[in-house]
């Protein structure tokens, strides 16, 4: 049985949109959450895990129903650096297409606040008319 903080080894089973599923040698069953996969924000388990791949991971716990649930995180020591954090190397368009989301964000965002701003300045407009106070 596997133990909390211990290193194990297995290979992928399984991968959903939630994270991946894991045969452990132990014969144990695992599940490694998307938000376990990496540091950084994954959007796809594609892009980390593939069907097949051997893995070591860290045990978090065990669940009610007896899964292991496992993570890659914190694994610094190049002796247990799992093999499994490996992105998909992105094309030019890909790369293109994540820079342009950035921009489009920061104009969204930039929208947003000069929004904010303005609504908030009528409305302590409206509120110094209605009681004919300015300041405080």
């Amino acid at each position: 049985m596997s133990e909390k903080g211990s290193i194990v080894e297995g290979k992928i089973s399984g991968i959903r949109r939630f994270g991946a599923f894991v045969d452990l040698e132990s014969g144990e069953k695992g599940l490694i959450h998307i938000s376990n996969i990496a540091s950084e924000y994954v959007k796809n388990v594609d892009d980390y895990l593939k069907v097949g791949q051997p893995i070591k991971a860290k045990v978090l716990g065990i669940t009610k129903d007896g899964k292991v649930d496992l993570t890659l995180k914190g694994l610094d020591d190049s002796a247990v650096q799992p093999v499994t954090v490996h992105r998909k190397s992105a094309s030019a368009h890909q790369k293109s297409e994540s820079e342009s989301e950035d921009t489009d964000f920061e104009k969204k965002l930039s929208k947003f606040m000069k929004d904010s701003e303005k609504k908030i300045s009528e409305f302590r407009r409206a509120r110094q008319k209605k009681t004919g106070k300015r300041g405080r």
